[in-house]
């Protein structure tokens, strides 16, 4: 985006820079807030520093209005139980409901000689006014939740140094009615915001459509000379290695000036990567804008960023500066991931394949909402996200196009752990007008147009473009989800935006675009989403880059009591009327009779226990499945959905709390980088390499166990694979048909390499003839040796299953506190719901931040067939 500078009523605006500056502070305590209806002055009187705030509540910026409410304790949590029914919603209340002033003190003195001081809002929703000091900042209503806003405020500060920021902040000028559709009547869409916040098939309606100041608000001190939106461009020409010597990369770097004083000002602007420093001088007229474009850097034997599961990801610490007299007038810190990203057309699968450094990869993505439905973000909750993201051996993040341009914070942890993105506009098929939809308001010609101001979505999408490409991790741009934008917007979008504001990544037209894949004959589009036979992931095509496709996600019995009230903690039944009303509520979709198999459950623990079985067998058989074809049938595959912003019932790897369930350890386990796999429904066994590296020696080991733990080897076998590739081995069905006739079967399915190490463990549990865990249920008590020792910031737990007797099965291992027995969140398992065959022993490593800031922790350890047990750490 290139920012320009507009001059109205003599301040100057320019959009949020979104880098740290050479002195930047934000706004982030000591608000104060009340109803537009309790206020009874306008709002030059409101900013004066003396007017008295008596009554008004403390609020919470950033957030939303129903933050600030809840925090004081003024509305339930909406996240717990019916909640949410209790709180008005803003379509009954009308928009004053949920109209408020924030107002801020803060201390900043008038600077001297060139000096500058200018006011950011990185995002309101959706309408502002501003006031400083008796002053109206902004000369028209601020619209566009995500378009940036900025003002010099130099003029306006307090002599004293005592400063009042007043700021009045409306509701989305359509609200919609939120009928249960799919962003409720649809109207939603006729703003340029979230549309999920009028309910979702995963949400319930936010109450105030996420009213209020819910990104970042910063103070920046500055000389005469503003340094703003650098853009840097790495260029890494051919095919690489991760740990190779690396020929040069070339990086080309631009920036926008503005020179805010009404004299003419010649300086240097340079910047400075790995020790090397380009500079051209500049001279800037009085109130100029000006981009400028330094000479090209050559960098050599650079550190690449790769994504997860193929290398490292270096990333440098850079800076953009501009320097007259020798003095320093404003610098601008960039994180830089020296990478180059390309696409290209498969001719053989008919869909989008991208290469990373020169290096094709295979996608394993996840679709993503946002990170709280209530916009109440913070760094740790993105790192620990987007880290459980990683942890399940996944390469992409698709953000949806129904909420948000994700946070800089956000694309922060993404470049940190490897996590392509795959970035919708603020587009769905369901408010803009794909389908029919007897829920929406209006028909889909009218709908096909919205929003209502297309001017002001080209210019936010413009402003987010700049906010968020100099980050590593972002790899495609995405018209929205599931249609295009209107015709106008979509070509000033393609035509203009893209190329001259970026111009590096490839932009698809909309998520399941033919340009990203092709639907050939016989396939049978996105989806599925909810449970099915492991066979339909395995045996039956779909699109080959499939942008969603997905199962099911309920949590654990502990994770269910933090928002489902006791008495609704009720099994659900596969019947008409078998599901209680708040599990209904918060979205749950059936598991049908998936559990039946292991024996009807007993009570509500039995049956969150045994869904974490199906929790596991389903994400491992799913990415398994489209592992299995790929680079023949596929060259991506993303599951929607890993997460939920909101307690629902679905589709998650971990909860709303960051509380992870089996779906995340079954799905780490089946897209391991260099992974043994078994189809289990025809008994053909593979193995999946997604690295750079060829293997040579490593050894396949099948191992079948029964239910009193006696193993039979099946084969024991040499391999080797290519880089990038999937190899069919052999056939076993015959061997596990015999040997699981009566009761069932384990199979151990182990890569190990030269040195006698395992590199992938993979255990299989096949039902028996009839299609049920007889087994399962009949086994005997697992009689572990179990301990827990502090090393360093982590703790291993060690499960030691002695010889003669049964598999110690699925166990959960979780960090509690002493105390309450509660588990400690959020914490990090290298593995988990693990199983260890007689003999054996497997260590699960714990780590994270809450572990030294928890105080007395324990570990429990419970599994299939052990009862739990609680182990002091030492």
């Amino acid at each position: 985006m290139v920012r320009k500078l507009l001059n109205v009523t003599g301040l100057l605006l320019a959009p949020f820079l979104q880098l740290m500056a050479q002195s930047q502070y934000e706004l982030n305590s000591g608000w104060a807030c009340a109803n537009v209806s309790d206020v009874t002055v306008k709002g030059e009187a409101l900013s004066s520093p003396t007017y008295g705030l008596k009554g008004w509540l403390p609020a919470t910026v950033p957030g939303t209005v129903l933050t600030t409410l809840l925090n004081n304790k003024l509305v339930p949590d909406p996240f717990y139980g019916m909640n949410n029914e209790r709180i008005p919603d803003i379509y009954t209340t009308g928009r004053d409901h949920y109209t408020y002033w924030f107002v801020k003190d803060f201390s900043e003195a008038t600077p001297a000689a060139d000096g500058q001081v200018w006011l950011h809002f990185r995002g309101v929703n959706d309408g502002c006014d501003i006031y400083l000091n008796g002053h109206r900042l902004n000369a028209t209503t601020h619209y566009g939740t995500y378009i940036r806003h900025s003002y010099n405020i130099t003029s306006f500060l307090a002599k004293d140094g005592k400063n009042r920021l007043a700021v009045i902040v409306y509701p989305p000028a359509i609200v919609g009615n939120p009928n249960g559709g799919q962003g409720g009547d649809g109207t939603i869409a006729k703003n340029v915001g979230p549309q999920y916040t009028a309910g979702w098939d995963w949400i319930q309606p936010m109450r105030d459509r996420n009213t209020g100041i819910w990104d970042k608000v910063t103070i920046e001190k500055t000389g005469a000379v503003n340094v703003s939106n650098p853009h840097v461009v790495t260029l890494v020409p051919g095919p690489r290695w991760p740990d190779a010597k690396q020929a040069p990369a070339t990086v080309r770097v631009s920036a926008e000036l503005d020179n805010a004083t009404a004299k003419s000002i010649a300086g240097t602007l340079r910047y400075t990567i790995g020790g090397v420093t380009v500079s051209s001088k500049v001279t800037l007229a009085p109130k100029a804008h000006t981009e400028v474009q330094l000479p090209d850097l050559e960098l050599k034997d650079p550190k690449l960023w790769w994504p997860a599961g193929y290398g490292p990801q270096h990333l440098y610490q850079s800076k953009v500066e501009f320097v007259e007299n020798n003095k320093v007038d404003d610098t601008e810190e960039i994180t830089v991931g020296v990478r180059e990203i390309r696409t290209f057309w498969n001719a053989h699968t008919r869909s989008r394949e991208l290469s990373v450094n020169g290096q094709n990869i295979f996608i394993k993505g996840g679709n993503w909402i946002t990170s709280d439905a209530m916009f109440r973000f913070t760094d740790e909750r993105y790192d620990a996200e987007v880290r459980f993201h990683r942890d399940m051996n996944l390469n992409l993040i698709r953000i949806w196009g129904g909420s948000l341009t994700e946070r800089p914070e956000f694309f922060k942890a993404c470049d940190k752990y490897g996590m392509l993105v795959f970035q919708d506009f603020w587009m769905s098929g369901d408010c803009n007008g794909r389908w029919v939809d007897p829920m929406k308001k209006e028909d889909q010609w009218t709908r096909r147009q919205y929003p209502d101001d297309h001017r002001l979505w080209i210019n936010s999408a413009a402003d987010q473009v700049k906010l968020l490409r100099n980050h590593a991790s972002l790899a495609f741009w995405c018209g929205g989800n599931e249609i295009t934008p209107p015709k106008d917007i979509f070509d000033v979008l393609a035509d203009s935006i893209m190329p001259k504001l970026d111009g590096t990544r490839y932009f698809f037209h909309y998520s399941n675009t033919d340009s990203m894949s092709y639907n050939m004959l016989g396939g049978n589009g996105d989806g599925p989403y909810n449970w099915q036979p492991l066979n339909v992931f395995w045996n039956e095509r779909t699109w080959p880059f499939n942008s969603e496709v997905g199962s099911v996600g309920v949590g654990d019995l502990e994770s269910l009591e933090r928002f489902i009230p006791k008495e609704n903690l009720v099994s659900p039944e596969n019947k008409k009327g078998g599901v209680d009303s708040v599990w209904d509520y918060h979205k749950y979709i059936p598991y049908f009779n998936s559990l039946d198999p292991y024996g009807k459950p007993k009570d509500i623990r039995d049956w969150t226990n045994k869904a974490q079985l199906v929790n596991y067998d389903q994400y491992r058989g799913l990415m398994e499945g489209f592992s299995s074809h790929m680079w023949d049938w596929y060259t991506g595959v993303i599951i929607w959905k890993t997460q939920n912003p909101w307690t629902a019932l679905r589709g998650q790897h971990y909860d709303y709390y960051l509380d992870p369930n089996a779906c995340l350890y079954g799905n780490r386990t089946g897209a391991a980088p260099v992974h043994g796999m078994i189809n289990p429904t025809d008994g053909t066994v593979f193995i999946v390499n997604n690295t750079f590296n060829y293997y040579h020696d490593i050894m396949l080991q099948l191992k079948a166990y029964d239910m009193k733990g006696n193993d039979t080897l099946i084969t024991q076998v040499f391999c080797e694979i290519g880089p990038s590739n999937v190899q069919k081995i052999m056939n076993v069905k015959n061997f596990l048909d015999k040997l699981g006739e009566k009761e069932g079967v384990f199979l151990a399915v182990r890569l190990i390499k030269a040195d006698k190490t395992v590199m992938d463990d993979n255990l299989y549990w096949f039902p028996d003839a009839k299609g049920n865990y007889s087994g399962l249920q009949n086994m005997q008590a697992a009689k572990p040796r179990i301990t827990a020792t502090k090393s360093g910031n982590d703790i291993h737990v060690k499960i030691s299953n002695p010889e003669n007797g049964p598999l110690a099965f699925f166990n959960r291992v979780s960090l509690v506190d002493a105390q309450t027995k509660k588990r400690i969140l959020p914490v990090f398992y290298n593995d988990n719901y693990v199983s260890v065959v007689p003999g054996e022993e497997k260590v699960v490593i714990i780590s994270g931040d809450a572990i030294a800031r928890s105080g007395k922790a324990q570990v429990t350890v419970s599994g299939w067939n052990l009862a739990e047990q609680v182990i002091e750490i030492k």
